[in-house]
């Protein structure tokens, strides 16, 4: 009778692990992967590419000939006429008008009047209709091509402006690509730091609960007094605050981590290195040189391009003052068609032909656009010049900041042994009786500020370490050595 509801529980049991989503592991490399293929800043960018690309291969169409096909059909309310109105009308009627002279008569001798006059009309009609053109169904086409032979050299750079522009594209990825990596590097080791802190803090609390129970068996054996049981009491609530606190803290750093990620915000997920006592720390690294640095960061690169760019933009300008020769082929279809006399039916012709046009002035404007593209080639030097000085002073800055992480680590290390030291004599001495409860607690709270500050050193270092490399141009390459969080 015992035994169903132990089945019934866990029946239940499984089903309500089956039901809940397991905790998703991320490892910084996953959540690396994960936000560069979610970011839309990095697919804008991604697209920005392709586009380079179509723009290169238009670029590239202008050197095949151009071949285009038009076709046109008009309708004419009247035909056009060869003779006047005056003309048309005496060829039409010219029976009549022979007819009406007598003395014509005389001549023709036996044929009748009649048969003269139908006769004549009907000849003159004919007549009439040759002199006239039948338009009112006009039917047209042409098929023309033509090949560009020189156009001072404004093809060559447009083609090589649209390879520049591609690569420009790539180079900016490669930015936004990095961007968003520091930014997920930045966040994933902050919220290690914050669930180190969390664990810190549950060892804080345990610890005064556990000094808040000796001291109430203390106070009951006489050897407290009630207002150390009150300090103590209130040291421990402050840590159950302190552990609530990083616990929040905890979940809204995950949530900003997810965010960037491409993630639900309330996804759970776990951190690979969440709850290890030691962060992985790139290792030493050769000291790159300044020009290695330039030569490895895509925004100078982008820069040197858009200084190319610029350059090519002379030459485009320059063409406009160049003469330019096509060769023209076109082919004609006309009905109707006056090839052989007026006829209503297709006829055409061809002709082949080189066309040369040669700019003297427009109010010099390609001149100032010459001078125009100079100009900007001068600021793009004066940007590389510019950006080459702060990235060396970027450097300059976050290698300062290594070595100040560095001996930060090394003093909150040596802080930690005294401060573990400190602790482990001033709670066997409030055991003995022999040390008051605010001496204790006082060692407790360096202990808990010299564990913070631990572990706030040892990301400092890290995140130190992965903004170095970025401005150096080799993110992702570092070595990891590992600094232990927890003592």
């Amino acid at each position: 009778m015992k035994k169903e509801p132990i089945i019934l529980t866990a029946m239940l049991s499984v089903l309500t692990w089956t039901a809940c989503p397991a905790q998703q592991v991320l490892t910084l490399q996953q959540c690396r992967d994960s936000a560069l293929a979610n970011n839309r800043e990095l697919e804008m960018a991604g697209q920005k590419i392709t586009v380079a690309e179509y723009d290169r291969k238009i670029a590239r169409a202008n050197y095949f000939p151009d071949i285009s096909v038009s076709a046109a059909y008009m309708y004419n309310s009247r035909n056009l006429s060869l003779l006047s109105e005056n003309a048309s009308d005496l060829l039409a009627n010219i029976g009549t008008e022979i007819t009406d002279r007598s003395e014509l008569l005389r001549i023709i001798g036996r044929l009748t009047s009649a048969d003269i006059e139908g006769s004549l009309n009907e000849i003159g009609s004919e007549i009439n209709r040759a002199f006239g053109l039948d338009i009112r169904n006009v039917y047209i086409g042409t098929v023309s091509l033509k090949q560009p032979v020189f156009m001072g050299g404004k093809i060559v750079a447009a083609n090589r402006m649209a390879a520049l522009a591609g690569e420009l594209a790539e180079s900016q990825y490669e930015t936004v690509r990095n961007t968003v990596t520091n930014e997920v590097d930045n966040a994933y080791w902050q919220t290690v730091s914050i669930a180190g802190k969390k664990r810190l803090a549950q060892d804080y609390a345990d610890l005064l609960h556990r000094m808040l129970h000796d001291t109430e068996l203390l106070e009951a054996e006489g050897m407290a007094t009630q207002a150390d049981l009150l300090a103590v009491r209130v040291k421990a609530n402050e840590a159950d605050m302190l552990l609530t606190k990083a616990a929040n803290g905890l979940v809204l750093s995950k949530m900003l981590l997810c965010k960037l990620c491409g993630m639900d915000p309330d996804s759970d997920i776990e951190l690979a290195d969440e709850n290890a006592d030691r962060i992985p720390l790139p290792g030493p690294e050769p000291m790159r040189s300044d020009e290695e640095i330039f030569a490895s960061r895509p925004e100078i690169r982008s820069l040197e391009l858009a200084r190319e760019i610029y350059g090519r933009k002379v030459a485009v300008a320059r063409a406009d003052m160049m003469p330019e020769i096509a060769v023209t082929a076109n082919y004609f279809v006309t009905n109707p068609n006056l090839y052989h006399g007026f006829r209503n039916d297709f006829s055409g012709m061809f002709n082949v032909g080189v066309a040369v046009h040669i700019p003297i002035i427009h109010g010099c404007e390609a001149m100032y656009k010459v001078r125009k593209a100079k100009a900007e080639t001068v600021i793009a030097d004066c940007q590389i010049a510019d950006a080459r000085e702060k990235i060396s002073l970027q450097v300059t800055q976050l290698r300062k900041q290594k070595e100040e992480a560095l001996e930060k680590l090394e003093m909150a290390e040596n802080n930690l042994g005294s401060a573990e030291e400190n602790l482990r004599t001033a709670t066997l001495g409030y055991n003995e009786g022999v040390i008051p409860s605010g001496t204790a607690l006082a060692a407790q709270t360096a202990w808990m500020k010299a564990h913070s500050e631990y572990i706030d050193a040892g990301v400092e270092l890290k995140m130190a370490e992965s903004a170095l490399f970025a401005a150096e141009g080799r993110h992702g390459t570092a070595q990891n050595n590992n600094v232990n969080l927890m003592k």
